[in-house]
């Protein structure tokens, strides 16, 4: 899926108390994540959802756009945002996905579930796979760790040549590959 194109899609999600239609177009021109949960009114989600909501203004400030998705109907994300205080923080895309085209496009539908798997999706403004991350049903995921793989792919591609080693943070060192650095770190 790495460095591969987003497939077409068209879907309706809710954002700011509004039902708006979406397309793979929306996407490009932006770096944008791809939020991919099992389904609403659960256990895990909401805490990844609501997580996700507390770093969204900082997100939006690097230009990048949140799509969460899953196989629940608009209309249903709409009530799970009025109803929960933690779902209610949420400003991103909650898109309706109940055809699954989005989330088989993206290869992660559990067969026979008609569920989506947790994962995530970092995508450059050109449409392409920069990053992904997908755990089990049981395992949460953190914003600040999505948020530094934000930075690191938006240095790594305004500065061709470098990379970002572990654990790097916004500000830290790079490394310029080279046959100079083979063996040596």
């Amino acid at each position: 899926m790495i460095n591969t194109k987003i497939k077409p899609f068209s879907a309706t999600a809710f954002k700011n108390g509004e039902f708006v239609d979406i397309t793979e177009q929306d996407v490009l021109g932006k770096w944008a994540v791809f939020f991919f949960y099992p389904a609403d009114f659960t256990f895990v989600c909401p805490t990844e959802l609501g997580d996700l909501a507390d770093h969204y203004a900082e997100l939006q400030s690097r230009g990048v756009e949140v799509y969460s998705v899953s196989t629940d109907t608009h209309f249903t994300h709409k009530a799970w945002h009025d109803s929960s205080d933690t779902i209610g923080k949420i400003n991103y895309y909650m898109v309706g996905d109940q055809t699954g085209n989005i989330t088989n496009n993206f290869g992660v539908m559990r067969e026979g579930q008609g569920l989506a798997d947790r994962a995530t999706f970092l995508i450059d403004p050109e449409g392409v796979i920069q990053a992904m991350e997908i755990t089990a049903e049981g395992i949460g995921r953190d914003a600040e760790d999505l948020l530094r793989k934000v930075k690191a792919a938006q240095y790594v591609a305004s500065h061709p040549g470098e990379v970002c080693p572990a654990k790097w943070k916004e500000g830290e060192q790079t490394l310029a590959p080279s046959l100079d650095l083979v063996g040596k770190i």
